[in-house]
């Protein structure tokens, strides 16, 4: 939060200098206003004097400074909650990740644990929850807000440094509250209109007799119940959408987007997310589970 990537985020970083400031001077003057009055002017001062000090410093001083901290706070609002003007994006919070949706002049993209948004541009999102609250914050890009079940939030982001950049979780969820962290990426507008176009894509058919033969293992698993893979038979939706789940940066900013990753996310799914309704697969025939993340991988 202190090294910011968008407009919204430097807003916040130089008012949390401020605040920081404001609370160094509060306490420099209440502590020598103390110290004044019992070590130094005990001798000196009427007993008017001394509670006029005190009261000052601790009362009235300190009240104005929250004062001001506080109309300049909520005058920044406004300026966050603005509508985007390049793109709609909607994030749904789940336990324990996140469901992505874009809209586009053609439909909707839907994606998950990541969320892409091109710099130089304000990008509106829209936030829902399924069961419980959670609280959408990118530190680096601006303030969080919650999601609330049956409530619509929005909160908009204007980055300006293109990068990836970590989100969490802000709100306590449940027990993978910790491990519900998701990754961002700004990217250059001609870039990202390049990625959003091949994401709303179907998936690309497996390559190699390992990935095929893990479209088979996916398949008889009867993976396809609850995760969706675009152009296959897969329409689930019950957990994450996984059309292009190789080419994101990482597996829920949790474990590497490599077939290591696949592999011990399907194996060892609750120790990765505790209490995540995602079956784990411990006795899995390692020739599939092999098979199985290569085509996870393949998934571009």
């Amino acid at each position: 939060m202190l090294a910011p990537a968008g407009e919204d985020a430097a807003v916040l970083a130089t008012l949390w200098w401020w605040m920081l400031g404001g609370a160094v001077v509060l306490w420099l003057l209440l502590n020598g206003a103390f110290f004044y009055v019992t070590r130094i002017g005990q001798r000196k001062l009427s007993r008017a004097w001394a509670e006029g000090i005190i009261v000052g410093g601790g009362v009235v001083f300190p009240a104005i400074v929250l004062a001001a901290l506080l109309t300049f706070g909520l005058g920044l609002m406004p300026d966050m909650r603005a509508p985007g003007d390049a793109l709609r994006v909607h994030v749904q919070g789940e336990q324990w990740w996140w469901r992505v949706h874009y809209e586009t002049p053609e439909g909707t993209v839907v994606s998950a644990n990541e969320v892409r948004l091109p710099a130089g541009a304000r990008s509106e999102i829209v936030l829902t929850a399924g069961r419980v609250i959670h609280s959408f914050w990118v530190p680096a890009l601006g303030g969080k807000m919650d999601l609330i079940p049956g409530r619509v939030n929005r909160t908009s982001y204007r980055p300006t440094e293109p990068g990836t950049y970590r989100g969490q979780c802000a709100e306590f969820c449940g027990e993978a509250h910790a491990q519900m962290a998701f990754e961002t990426v700004v990217m250059e507008p001609d870039d990202f209109a390049a990625w959003l176009a091949a994401e709303a894509a179907p998936a690309r058919p497996p390559e190699g007799v390992e990935a095929r033969r893990g479209a088979e293992v996916f398949r008889a698993e009867g993976c396809g119940a609850c995760h969706a893979i675009r152009g296959t038979e897969a329409r689930g939706r019950v957990g994450p959408d996984l059309t292009h789940v190789g080419s994101r940066v990482s597996l829920s900013a949790l474990l590497p987007n490599d077939e290591a990753g696949f592999a011990r996310w399907i194996v060892h799914t609750d120790r990765v997310k505790p209490g995540v309704r995602m079956p784990s697969y411990p006795h899995i025939p390692a020739s599939d589970l092999a098979a199985l993340a290569a085509y996870m991988e393949g998934l571009q």
